[in-house]
């Protein structure tokens, strides 16, 4: 109920150096010793894990299997000796992600979630509300200024003449309308009892270059005060334009790329062909030690 209430904050240890767009490449093992587990490696890119008391963590349990099939899903208390939260610091000058080195770090065998190498399964129930997430709200995952604060700005400083920034606007306009209809499909999905399907790829994709496009139009509506970091759309005051044009490059990387999301999209909504997967057949153990056999003769 604490998480439900915004009283504490979680954090997902998901992704790795190795690990992000392949995130079932993971490396970080978690070995059973009695009643606890003992896990040993790195994650990286972890929003807010310097606040968090708890983390989803997902780690190989079993390395002679396929990647897929060895992982297990963990909840591990953040403050648990061993962990060591290393600052990553975005061209914002903010301290938004982080470095997260775990080190014989021991979880009760009680915080293991759902069954042993059967973790896969829940972390992409996870990844895909994570998306829905990510691009619920108007701009900058929620956290910034959106299509329709640019339009009421634009508006009361008595609109622009240039035909291009004219229609620029429109489409803006548009985006941001179709995007609503989205959400709310994925709302009367929600309420219906379904989880967030391949669906939700596109509602990240559509989101995160929607916030690009309001911050790269702000930007251009303040003209050559744009180089200026204290200066809005139209001589309008900064708040906070500079900054979300700063973090907008962001959008299209975190919490799956835009290139994933398009082969999610295209392999499970528009059912082309999968990508070749030269590691199939292989358990994780060997595709770390060689490279796949190759057909050639």
């Amino acid at each position: 109920m604490a998480l439900l209430a915004g009283e504490d904050i979680w954090c997902q240890l998901f992704s790795e150096p190795g690990a992000g767009s392949d995130l079932a490449n993971l490396g970080t093992r978690a070995v059973r010793d009695g009643d606890e587990w003992v896990v040993n490696g790195q994650k990286i890119w972890t929003s807010l894990a310097q606040f968090s008391r708890f983390g989803i963590l997902i780690a190989r349990t079993d390395a002679g299997v396929a990647k897929h099939a060895g992982i297990s899903y963990f909840i591990c208390p953040m403050d648990a000796p061993g962990i060591d939260i290393r600052p990553i610091i975005e061209m914002t000058g903010d301290h938004l992600f982080n470095e997260v080195f775990l080190t014989d770090v021991r979880i009760p065998a009680e915080n293991l979630v759902g069954d042993v190498n059967g973790g896969w399964s829940l972390a992409k129930v996870t990844l895909g509300n994570e998306r829905v997430s990510l691009s619920s709200g108007g701009a900058l995952w929620g956290m910034g200024p959106t299509a329709d604060d640019l339009l009421d700005l634009v508006r009361t400083r008595g609109g622009t003449t240039d035909p291009v920034l004219r229609h620029r606007l429109v489409d803006l306009y548009i985006e941001a309308h179709v995007l609503r209809l989205i959400r709310l499909r994925t709302v009367t999905a929600r309420i219906k009892g379904e989880q967030p399907g391949p669906e939700a790829s596109i509602r990240k994709v559509m989101a995160d270059e929607h916030g690009q496009h309001i911050m790269g139009l702000a930007k251009d509506l303040a003209g050559p005060e744009a180089m200026l970091t204290d200066r809005g759309p139209l001589g309008a005051p900064v708040d906070g334009w500079h900054h979300g044009f700063l973090f907008a490059p962001a959008l299209t990387v975190g919490g799956g790329t835009g290139e994933v999301q398009r082969n999610i999209i295209g392999e499970r909504v528009l059912g082309l062909p999968h990508d070749i997967d030269v590691e199939a057949g292989r358990t994780w153990s060997d595709t770390r030690r060689s490279p796949a056999p190759s057909n050639s003769t």
